[in-house]
């Protein structure tokens, strides 16, 4: 007998971003109760996991993604207590958890860096990178994420210290065993808590040549967090992955890993020892086009099915403008419900997408980003009063996204024609088809404008086409199907009712 799929293979993750998902407690953050106090909404949804954004004990200096405590949880957030509760509730209801992991660098106000930055022979000054130089001359050319040099000169020590992201993160030296160790140990504290598995943020940058040379000459511009390509970073994750399956119940690592190449990302599951999965984020950033879809399509195809790799596939996130802003019009955000959710592959869903969320409008005096994400993160609203259901009035951290009166969470799920519904019917219909879980993935023959595909099961008894209209155009799109039913469409016309030869303008449509 053959051992099943790991239930990552099958599932769909729903990101939260903890402070913009509910408040509870009344200060206008998110926090874990109301994550907990949506976990019935999200089983209604039909997702099988949720992935949280950082919680820990963080300065916020890039909110969260500045660790102070690997092992805590911020108390604008919580406690441990309520995140074992959370985790307790989830599993109740057959959610997994999966929660972020940053092990790149850490808060400059964590206790290990505060020990490594106090003297040149502190026994953690090699947890991270020092390195010589001068006031005016940084010891290599390369520029951080958010703008500027890679290194802060530190005038108490007289060196230079990295990070590919704010000087308030200091990068991590991994080339150092007992960091090694112990950053194992806070894989392990959330591992024996429970948790699923990990979204490990910038894992390709954990590895690092260690003569630090400079970038080359035409990149020097570009930020090193999105060059950063060693082969000591793989070593190091076969050793991240023999610890996660040691644990039972299929645990899963799931990489972050911003290379704009789906070639280098692939290397990145290595023989099946490294990721389980691996974020491929050329697809996020391509235009609302079939060609364009195609070609990144096909890419995963040639480079991830010979090595037998486990694709994901996202439209929005936490780091980037919303798709439904990005894409511009309400169908085409309905159709790209229908594109993400039937593509081979693990998808992730960022929590408002199944709303139809824009990015907000952020006035210049609201701004707190360093990156200028705030647009995407802007709170959750769950119903059409002034605070949408958070605790504490409507001064939430951000602003509300557009329209949060009519476009809320009760609103829309009043309106059976809503695109909250075609969400829920798309998992529910992912759910019931073996052929969209874990079937095979074939393109089929589509006019200019149009993607068509078909998804087969492993054994041959389920099957659906796909139709994909990318276009402000009707196309007439046969397929050799006899008596094809639509069983989703993705503005909802048709639905149960033979398929009738044509596509509607941004329209999308699964057949059996």
């Amino acid at each position: 007998m053959t051992n099943p799929a790991p239930w990552w293979t099958s599932a769909v993750v729903y990101q939260i971003y903890p402070r913009s998902f509910l408040d509870r407690s009344g200060d206008g953050i998110g926090d874990l109760a109301g994550i907990r106090d949506r976990l019935d909404y999200l089983q209604w949804l039909g997702v099988d996991a949720i992935w949280l954004s950082p919680f820990y004990p963080s300065p916020m200096a890039d909110f969260g993604y500045d660790v102070s405590n690997y092992v805590d949880v911020d108390p604008l957030f919580g406690t441990l207590a309520e995140f074992d509760v959370l985790v307790d509730e989830c599993h109740r209801r057959d959610l997994k958890v999966i929660v972020d992991w940053v092990p790149n660098h850490s808060s400059d106000q964590h206790p290990w860096f505060i020990e490594s930055r106090s003297s040149r022979t502190s026994e953690k000054r090699d947890w991270y990178y020092w390195r010589d130089g001068t006031r005016d001359r940084p010891p290599n050319n390369w520029r951080a994420a958010f703008g500027g040099r890679a290194w802060t000169w530190d005038e108490a020590t007289s060196q230079w210290y990295l990070h590919l992201f704010l000087p308030e993160q200091p990068d991590l030296n991994w080339g150092n065993p007992e960091v090694r160790e112990a950053m194992y140990g806070t894989l392990r504290f959330w591992l024996d808590r429970g948790v699923d598995g990990f979204r490990m943020d910038v894992i390709h940058g954990i590895g690092r040549d260690p003569l630090l040379p400079d970038a080359p000459y035409d990149v020097e511009r570009v930020p090193w967090s999105s060059q950063n390509d060693h082969e000591l970073t793989h070593e190091y994750l076969r050793e991240i992955r023999k610890l996660i399956d040691a644990y039972p119940g299929d645990r899963v690592a799931i990489g972050e890993v911003f290379l704009l190449s789906t070639r280098k990302v692939a290397t990145y599951y290595g023989h099946n020892d490294e990721l389980h999965l691996s974020f491929n984020f050329p697809p996020l950033y391509a235009p609302w086009t079939a060609d364009a879809w195609r070609r990144r399509v096909d890419r995963v195809v040639e480079e991830f099915d010979p090595i037998s790799a486990w694709p994901t596939w996202v439209l929005s996130n936490h780091d980037n403008p919303r798709h439904r802003t990005r894409y511009g019009s309400e169908a085409r955000a309905h159709a790209a419900a229908v594109l993400l959710l039937t593509l081979r592959g693990t998808p992730f869903v960022y929590a408002g997408e199944e709303l139809g969320l824009e990015d907000a409008k952020i006035p210049a005096s609201a701004r707190v980003d360093p990156g200028d994400r705030d647009g995407c993160r802007a709170p959750i609203p769950w119903d059409g009063s002034a605070a949408h259901g958070w605790a504490g009035g409507s001064e939430a951290w951000l602003p509300w996204p557009p329209d949060s009166e009519s476009r809320n969470m009760e609103a829309l799920r009043d309106d059976p024609a809503s695109i909250l519904y075609l969400y829920r019917r798309l998992l529910v219909a992912r759910r019931g088809s073996p052929a969209l879980r874990s079937g095979s993935w074939q393109a089929r023959p589509a006019p200019q404008g149009v993607l068509a595909y078909q998804r087969n099961s492993p054994d041959g008894t389920d099957s659906r086409t796909i139709l994909i209209n990318f276009t402000e155009h009707p196309w007439p799109v046969p397929v050799r199907i006899a008596d094809a039913i639509v069983e989703i469409a993705s503005d909802g016309v048709g639905e149960g009712l033979p398929y009738g030869g044509t596509l509607a303008p941004d329209q999308a449509l699964i057949l059996r």
